[in-house]
């Protein structure tokens, strides 16, 4: 049954995000297209970058994501030689770039920078800073939203 209420009379909230997660990740990924990776592969080798060794915990986390399809996401860079993954204490897997991975990373920078600035640019920066802040909180509620992490 249909109730005319504000959370059913406004889009759907998943819809609205996925569509702009997928509209933006496609500029992203065209321009990091010629470095030889995805936007997914450059954010995971860039978080990687700011807290190596990371373990892939921690990583998860950061990216939420779950442990298995973070797995999956590491498979082809490691393939490519970008990011090792070792043994840590007990049973912790620690993530790490290689030299070719910090190549990689700082060569396709210039490019991301671009995109970033073009999309920042277009909002202005305090419009920007505002839909980055509401993501944020989007983010922290689904996460604690009833059965999030089941």
């Amino acid at each position: 049954m249909h109730h005319d209420s504000p959370a059913t009379s406004s889009a759907c909230a998943c819809t609205t995000l996925r569509k702009a997660s997928r509209a933006v990740a496609r500029v992203y990924d065209d321009a990091l297209a010629a470095n030889g990776m995805t936007t997914a592969q450059f954010s995971l080798l860039r978080h990687i970058a700011r807290g190596e060794p990371l373990p892939l915990s921690r990583l998860a986390e950061q990216l939420v994501m779950d442990r298995s399809s973070l797995y999956r996401a590491l498979a082809p860079i490691e393939v490519k030689g970008w990011v090792a993954v070792s043994a840590g204490e007990g049973r912790t897997k620690l993530a790490s770039l290689t030299a070719t991975g910090r190549a990689a990373v700082e060569g396709a920078e210039a490019d991301w920078d671009a995109v970033q600035e073009r999309i920042v640019g277009a909002m202005g920066e305090e419009k920007w800073m505002e839909l980055e802040a509401a993501l944020r909180a989007v983010t922290e509620l689904a996460e604690g939203a009833p059965g999030a992490n089941a």
